[in-house]
């Protein structure tokens, strides 16, 4: 069997899609087309349905799917074992992340993993929270960086940071410039929110309504990053992670202010497939998400005093 081609096959069969395959593997879309190709030639069948946009799998390419996701996981599984006499740490690690840890907050992850283990491949995409959970049970991603990581049936988390949330305004706002203001203050106040569907817009309502402040919600999105435009351009403040917003506050684009009576922190966590064995590529990725990336000092997450987000 040519594991190349095999792999590249279970690739479109998760993405669906010869571009998406094609960028997990840092090869060309027609590099990906022929290699399918070559694998249906090989043993004879027709794996995948080319006329459906998205791709689908043909019967006898859902069976070779699953089939073949067993083998791999195994074959890797082997792989590791033989590595660990060399010393080498060698394999893929696919991760999930939520858009707001964002690819600012990862790249020096990234590099350390690059710099210290350079036979690791690792692919990093990001995604909703449910979305990234629904990955990991189809085992379609390895690792998972979630807020709110919830730790019971087949996931399992591990803590990774608490972090800050912080009063969002723009420059011009009154409340601009303060270090710290009062959650008091929120009340009647123009406000862009998360959409109702997230778990932090669930959190928030909850920290406001404890503090007997009403907000007027003006709009609401389901990112960071609209959130974040929507603030710039004085539509309303909003209450966010302090790590999503290094490049605006650097800039002078945005302006946070702590709470001085409440502490708010967005609990972020690594989540896995709880009853499947993490490879060694993996496990050295967690280290290296618990390490600053600067010094190699080994982070602590801080402990929330009053709520979570």
């Amino acid at each position: 069997m040519n594991l190349r081609n095999t792999e590249i096959f279970c690739d479109i069969a998760t993405y669906r899609s010869f571009s998406k395959a094609a960028m997990a593997r840092q090869i060309s879309q027609p590099a990906a087309s022929q290699a399918l190709q070559q694998l249906e030639d090989d043993i004879g069948v027709v794996l995948v349905d080319r006329s459906q946009r998205p791709i689908e799998l043909t019967a006898a390419g859902a069976i070779y799917f699953e089939r073949c996701q067993k083998w791999l996981l195994d074959y890797r599984a082997i792989e590791d074992a033989v590595h660990q006499f060399t010393g080498r740490v060698v394999g893929k690690v696919r991760v999930g992340a939520i858009y707001s840890v964002g690819l600012l907050q990862m790249s020096s992850y990234v590099r350390r993993a690059k710099e210290e283990y350079p036979d690791i491949a690792l692919h990093l995409d990001y995604g909703h929270p449910e979305a990234i959970h629904g990955q990991l049970l189809r085992d379609e991603i390895d690792l998972g960086i979630v807020s709110f990581p919830r730790d019971g049936g087949d996931i399992g988390a591990i803590p990774w940071q608490d972090q800050e949330m912080v009063l969002v305004t723009a420059p011009e706002h009154p409340l601009a410039g303060r270090e710290r203001v009062s959650i008091q203050e929120l009340n009647r106040l123009d406000f862009v929110a998360f959409t109702a569907d997230l778990t932090i817009r669930r959190k928030t309502e909850k920290l406001l309504k404890n503090a007997d402040v009403s907000v007027n919600v003006t709009h609401q999105f389901d990112n960071v990053e609209t959130i974040k435009r929507a603030v710039e351009i004085n539509l309303g403040v909003a209450i966010l992670p302090l790590p999503t917003l290094r490049r605006e506050l650097e800039i002078g684009a945005l302006h946070a202010s702590s709470f001085s009576d409440v502490h708010f922190v967005r609990p972020l966590g690594i989540v896995h497939k709880r009853h499947k064995n993490l490879s060694r590529a993996a496990e050295k990725f967690v280290e290296i998400l618990h390490m600053d990336p600067g010094d190699g000092a080994t982070t602590t997450a801080t402990t929330a005093t009053t709520a979570q987000v």
